[in-house]
């Protein structure tokens, strides 16, 4: 997820679809949690571009989450650790601690930190710019705090949420603290707004059962799918 040209929301794959003018660029990165497909372009990004840049990349995270990436990523044995290199005094990486409810600002735009409930620590994020706000869920299960955090935004305007599983593996959501299309309804039902509602993370082998679902089952909010190629603006 590119906010303007500076700031990236999670680091998967994707990031790879960007240009090396793109990525020299990128100043910040809020990470949602640990897990590969939301970090795995970090460590590419930082080498690629980081003798390019006067200022090291800035990642937020959850301690949990920094400490994570520090014990196995950036651990010299996976990848080098760029929070040391070239020097301590100026690295190409530094780290930023973030709490639940913690408001950053980054320029004129301001990130919430939202509650979320996953195998591991995370967090969603909310973007406030211009005269509307826009969620990010990250990887999450039903967790009401997030709605009571999302329902306290004015002008909400998209709302991107996870749903991973087809109905058909509604056990496995559960137990991976993931969405599946039942569940999405359910969780929906807590707002009291009507903002856009795309989904992702889908499962690759099931895209066209999940969305069918999610179209049936949650049909009083329109859920589009998000592709890669979307652009929000607030």
């Amino acid at each position: 997820m590119l906010v303007d040209h500076d700031v990236l929301i999670d680091a998967g794959t994707g990031v790879g679809d960007l240009s090396l003018a793109e990525l020299t660029r990128i100043d910040h990165i809020f990470l949602t949690h640990s897990h590969l497909d939301h970090v795995a372009s970090i460590p590419f990004l930082v080498d690629t571009v980081g003798d390019l840049r006067e200022a090291p990349l800035t990642v937020w995270a959850l301690p949990e989450t920094i400490d994570a990436l520090r014990k196995h990523v950036f651990n010299w044995v996976i990848w080098p650790d760029f929070s040391e290199i070239p020097t301590l005094e100026a690295p190409r990486l530094v780290f930023r601690p973030l709490a639940v409810g913690q408001v950053v600002e980054v320029g004129a735009r301001k990130l919430t930190v939202l509650p979320a409930n996953h195998t591991v620590p995370a967090v969603g994020y909310a973007l406030e710019a211009g005269s509307g706000s826009f969620v990010f869920t990250g990887d999450t299960t039903a967790h009401p705090p997030l709605w009571e955090a999302i329902n306290r935004l004015k002008n909400l305007r998209y709302l991107v949420i996870e749903t991973a599983f087809s109905d058909s593996e509604a056990d496995l959501a559960e137990r991976s603290r993931h969405i599946n299309p039942s569940m999405l309804a359910r969780e929906l039902a807590n707002l009291r707004s009507r903002p856009e509602v795309f989904v992702t993370h889908l499962k690759p082998s099931q895209i066209d059962l999940i969305m069918a679902e999610v179209t049936l089952r949650a049909a009083d909010f329109k859920p589009q799918m998000l592709r890669g190629d979307k652009v929000f603006v607030l």
